[in-house]
């Protein structure tokens, strides 16, 4: 089947720096995310991206819109460390109907798998109205092992990334049905919600 018989996906992605929000250095989080969703959704996405700065009140707004326009998913980079200007969680708390802790808790998860300071990192998820908002880290490395998980040699799952859980979390919210590319993250659905494959 074509990409137009899977469900249309709105996907909002944030890149949360004040040095690039300003042009001191090129933004690297937001073609990370970009690229990462194309290769592992098989569904058709329009991408909203946003550059901002780390100002808590900007952040929640830029949520909030970005959900009110329609967004099922929206995926924010940096601002999640212990420093005075890493707001990022405390503006998606902000605007939160619902906590979703197990997300971060992988993320750190994996993390610590590379560097003992992944238990400073703050990540947090929630759902507003029917959309899944996610923090993820800064780096593009960590941002695709954290979607993915990690693999053994043989290309086996030794680490689950969080996005195999993405798409029944979107389910319940009553968002669109995500499709996944099995090569690269295969999304898990209990079997009384998983719909026939297609081509």
């Amino acid at each position: 089947m074509s990409a137009p018989d899977f469900d249309a996906v709105r996907i909002g992605i944030v890149s949360v720096s004040d040095r690039a929000s300003t042009g001191v250095y090129e933004d690297k989080g937001l073609p990370a995310l970009k690229e990462w969703l194309a290769r592992a959704l098989r569904n058709p996405i329009t991408f909203e991206s946003r550059l901002i700065p780390d100002e808590q009140a900007g952040i929640s707004a830029t949520l909030i819109e970005l959900v009110d326009a329609g967004c099922s998913l929206v995926l924010t980079t940096g601002g999640t460390g212990p420093s005075l200007r890493d707001v990022t969680p405390e503006a998606t708390l902000a605007v939160a109907h619902k906590e979703m802790p197990g997300f971060g808790e992988q993320m750190r998860q994996i993390s610590l798998r590379f560097v003992p300071t992944a238990i400073l990192s703050r990540q947090v998820a929630v759902i507003r109205d029917r959309a899944l908002i996610l923090n993820l880290p800064g780096q593009p490395k960590a941002i695709a092992e954290t979607l993915e998980g990690l693999k053994n040699a043989d290309g086996s799952q030794a680490v689950p990334g969080i996005f195999a859980a993405v798409p029944y979390c979107i389910d319940l919210v009553g968002g669109p049905y995500l499709e996944t590319d099995d090569s690269v993250c295969k999304a898990f659905r209990p079997k009384s919600a998983i719909r026939p494959a297609r081509a």
